[in-house]
């Protein structure tokens, strides 16, 4: 049996991407998934929120140019709306000094164009599920791993009771790259820029809500569930049509009790789960990758890779961030989610707080872009 110096469990974005970032360093990858039948990208209605760090290391991986030009948005603004008249808060990539505050990606593209990219490394090897001798495991498989559960990695669920309702849209106002988010008492609705299915005219939804709010959308016509978006956004975003199916999933906040072990480590999801309502959930999967790749490129000539000392760096250079996205992202919901009059009044004054202190507002768009 060949012996690869890694082995990754995971052929998602996150374990595509750790399994090229660590060919490039000459290690020798196996990358392990089992061969499905692939979604067709036509089918596929997810759409990824792509912070600059994620798109700075698609570049470096040579993944980020392959993207068809439709496939990938620029987000130049971001508005987002309390439940309540003057709640709001306004970012902008002008203020960032950045180019766009998030990059809107078509996730069947960007798994067809990392796919592509696995095939032609030199040092990547695609297993399927074929058993492999790998110095480091390197686990990508997802919130439901089945090898964490064996390795004995304890996951607590806090189950939210909400599931996220998620569309292609279009409409007949162009977008303008700007990214639109109702905050409302008790669910989140977010309209994401996109290209397709014409340029500056669509939109990705992503719309958090109660369980039996969500069986009631599904159930809806196509006109029916146009005309619940219509009352949602207030018609600020033009006239929204679906544009084929829509998909639902329940929605949790986890983290694993720990992230490493002696010739093993986890990444993405996992290692975390968070809500979706900030957009960050890959983006933290590829943080992880970037701070593992980093953790091994640095290590001491004779330590091993699957040195548990050297995950160790790694898992303490990903505590924070991770476990602060976390808190902000649960925060945020169940501040959100109360009925209370006086939390409604508090949370509403607050956003227009600090939509009026710019410092306040570069820092938390930094945090995002960054983590």
């Amino acid at each position: 049996m060949k012996r690869f110096d890694v082995c990754v469990r995971g052929a998602g974005p996150v374990g595509s991407c750790l399994a090229l970032a660590l060919a490039r360093q000459g290690l020798q990858v196996a990358l392990q998934a089992p061969l499905a039948r692939p979604v067709a990208a036509a089918q596929d209605i997810r759409t990824y929120a792509l912070n600059a760090a994620s798109v700075s290391l698609l570049r470096d991986l040579k993944v980020w140019d392959a993207l068809p030009a439709d496939a990938r948005c620029a987000v130049y603004d971001m508005h987002v709306e309390g439940d309540a008249a003057g709640g709001a808060i306004d970012f902008s990539a002008w203020s960032q000094g950045v180019e766009a505050l998030a990059w809107i990606v078509d996730a069947g593209e960007l798994d067809r164009v990392l796919a592509a990219a696995v095939s032609f490394a030199p040092h990547v090897q695609a297993v399927g599920d074929a058993p492999v001798e790998a110095a480091l495991l390197a686990l990508a498989e997802g919130k439901a791993s089945t090898t964490r559960r064996e390795l004995g990695v304890e996951m607590p669920v806090q189950r939210y009771r909400q599931t996220a309702v998620a569309a292609r849209l279009k409409t007949d106002v162009p977008h303008g790259g700007v990214a639109r988010q109702w905050f409302r008492s008790p669910d989140v609705l977010a309209l994401l820029p996109f290209d397709r299915p014409a340029a500056g005219l669509g939109y990705g939804l992503v719309w958090s809500v109660p369980e039996a709010r969500a069986e009631a959308l599904m159930a809806l016509s196509p006109a029916e569930f146009e005309q619940a978006l219509a009352e949602a956004t207030g018609g600020v975003a033009g006239a929204l049509q679906l544009c084929g199916e829509r998909a639902a999933w329940p929605l949790s906040l986890a983290r694993a009790a720990q992230v490493c072990g002696p010739g093993w480590v986890l990444v993405g999801d996992a290692a975390h789960v968070v809500h979706p309502l900030a957009g960050q959930g890959l983006n933290l999967g590829l943080g992880d990758v970037r701070a593992l790749v980093q953790a091994l490129a640095e290590r001491e000539p004779w330590r091993a890779l699957g040195d548990e000392r050297l995950l160790q760096r790694y898992a303490r250079r990903r505590a924070m961030p991770t476990l602060a996205m976390g808190q902000v992202t649960d925060g945020l919901l169940h501040l959100f989610a109360s009925d209370q009059p006086a939390l409604r009044e508090l949370r509403n004054r607050g956003m227009s707080l600090v939509n009026g202190l710019p410092p306040l507002k570069r820092l938390l768009a930094s945090f995002a872009l960054e983590s």
